[in-house]
């Protein structure tokens, strides 16, 4: 059995906290980091995230994706912190990033920008009156106002990872990439995928891996076979 791998990150999109912790105890040794979202909010996440984190020892990534003016994110982002958290999201508009590292203080969550949506194309941003151009050319530049405001990482598709770890204000930052299915599964709401070994290779530090997981007749198996995509050798080849 391979061991646990930080760099997968389970997307534990169940309904409440009792579906959480089955899942947690399914997949047991085999993960050691979760994505709790907004989904789980009213179903307890709060509570999930903290029996994880300090019950069990795993690394809990709040996927809020926090919106508002700056004080607001500022104190929502300070109250989080309390919880001794790993990685928590917010837009990555810069008023919201700066807002949130002053609400991040000197605790040791990172705060992470989203760039745009792994579930959105050009039709998409069409539609919600986002500027032109090619999306992969937009989520390199609002990943490059992020960082340079101040995030710890960027949220992208796997499609993005190479443009931006490119950038210079991506030195020592990380990348986490949704959007990530194994070959062959089924794509879901997602529109801009890659295999999990595709996104190591394109730089991504994490990838967040939900439903081909906890949707699997057999949860640990399927854990099992994207921790062995994630360490071989395809996962080493630059840009693969």
């Amino acid at each position: 059995m391979l061991p646990a791998d930080d760099r997968l990150i389970v997307a534990m999109d169940v309904p409440n906290v009792l579906d959480g912790l089955d899942l947690a105890k399914l997949l047991g040794d085999s993960v050691s980091f979760y994505k709790i979202g907004l989904g789980m909010l009213t179903g307890g996440g709060l509570a999930l995230a903290n029996e994880l984190k300090q019950d069990q020892g795993k690394r809990i990534f709040l996927d809020m994706k926090f919106f508002d003016i700056g004080a607001t994110v500022e104190a929502a982002v300070r109250g989080v912190a309390q919880f001794n958290l790993d990685f928590l999201t917010v837009h990555g508009d810069p008023h919201v990033v700066r807002a949130a590292k002053e609400g991040a203080g000197q605790s040791d969550m990172k705060i992470l920008a989203v760039t745009i949506l792994t579930s959105m194309d050009r039709d998409d941003l069409d539609a919600s009156c986002i500027k032109a151009g090619g999306l992969p050319d937009l989520v390199q530049e609002r990943a490059g106002i992020a960082l340079s405001n101040g995030a710890d990482g960027v949220i992208a598709s796997p499609q993005e990872a190479a443009l931006i770890r490119a950038l210079p204000e991506a030195e020592g930052k990380l990348i986490v990439t949704p959007g990530v299915r194994p070959a062959g599964a089924d794509l879901g709401d997602q529109k801009r995928v890659m295999t999990p070994a595709h996104a190591i290779a394109s730089g991504a530090d994490h990838v967040v891996v939900g439903r081909p997981i906890w949707k699997a007749t057999d949860p640990r198996a399927a854990a099992q076979s994207i921790l062995a995509e994630i360490v071989s050798p395809q996962a080493s080849l630059p840009n693969a």
